[in-house]
């Protein structure tokens, strides 16, 4: 069987909320499920494969196991697996935070940097992120505010709904509001510069860590410019492309894809449900599910309601 249904790291990160265990399913036993890791090789919450011949093995074992031919072409020159994919149920407010790129992600972590992608999958009435500047600050101006608690006067606040779409560059600074429900896509990092965090305080009743140096270093202090080049793709670019597969189980029943040899394919259900078939063999899936299918392994069909995100890795531009 080629169709992976994996099973997802959980983390209970205390801005969380409990829509991941009410309405998406989640198997969890506390009351706070802020994140869920549904695809990852990532050290800090790998994914598990739940059914078939692989089951209870995690998705980096069953890399390792079958080779990295799994990944197709497009994956051959990097070391790592190349993206993590996450449902975030934020309840309250995220930390204001930044992500560094690959370079001093590299030179200072040890890992890649981190470029992502927000997918809103619902949205309260008031519910916003913040997304850069509004306008071009000083490093001056930058400390400042962090010290005297005013640095979201100066963020660039989005309202957004449900299917709004954000590309989130390394180093262009960020944060999830409270209220929102999001699919996101990034590379494979689990690397964070916390800037601001309302001073809240942790499970220890420390107020978290920020990592306010770094943050200096990496953050572009100019206006976000929202980029709508990707099209006809959700989101594009040189660590992994998303496109958008919705059938309404009246006018489109099913759809018939096609994994190459260049990439593997990730499928995350956003909603609906139905069966995937793949070489006449068949899996359920539902809302909330993860799937992943290996480069290379041909023809699939999907039927029923689905409205889910499908994600490749691309040939890099030079």
């Amino acid at each position: 069987m080629n169709i992976l249904k994996l099973k997802p790291s959980c983390k209970d990160y205390l801005w969380g909320g409990s829509k991941l265990i009410t309405e998406y399913g989640k198997a969890y036993a506390g009351d706070v499920l802020a994140e869920t890791w549904e695809l990852s090789c990532h050290p800090d919450g790998p994914s598990i494969i739940s059914e078939g011949e692989y089951a209870g093995r995690t998705l980096a074992e069953y890399i390792e196991e079958k080779g990295k031919t799994v990944l197709g072409s497009n994956c051959g020159q990097l070391a790592d697996f190349p993206i993590l994919i996450k449902f975030i149920d934020a309840r309250d407010n995220l930390s204001i935070q930044v992500h560094p790129d690959d370079e001093y992600a590299l030179k200072n972590e040890g890992q890649y940097g981190k470029t992502e992608m927000w997918y809103v999958m619902d949205a309260g009435e008031a519910a916003f992120l913040y997304y850069g500047f509004q306008k071009e600050i000083s490093r001056e101006e930058f400390v400042r505010r962090i010290q005297d608690h005013t640095l979201t006067e100066v963020l660039h606040a989005v309202p957004v709904q449900k299917g709004d779409v954000l590309f989130i560059e390394a180093g262009t600074i960020h944060a999830i509001g409270k209220d929102i429900l999001i699919a996101e896509i990034q590379q494979n990092s689990n690397v964070t510069y916390r800037v601001y965090d309302y001073a809240r305080t942790g499970k220890d009743g420390k107020q978290r860590e920020l990592h306010i140096e770094k943050a200096l270093a990496v953050t572009k202090r100019a206006p976000a410019v929202r980029d709508a080049s990707h099209y006809p793709h959700v989101a594009d670019c040189d660590y992994f492309t998303v496109d958008k597969l919705y059938l309404d189980g009246k006018t489109m029943r099913e759809m018939t894809g096609s994994v190459s040899e260049e990439s593997f394919v990730s499928i995350l259900i956003l909603d609906g449900e139905g069966v995937m078939e793949q070489e006449g063999e068949a899996v359920n899936y539902k809302k909330g599910d993860s799937f992943f299918l290996p480069a290379g392994c041909g023809s699939y069909t999907v039927r029923g309601t689905c409205d889910a995100l499908l994600t490749t890795i691309r040939g890099k531009e030079v």
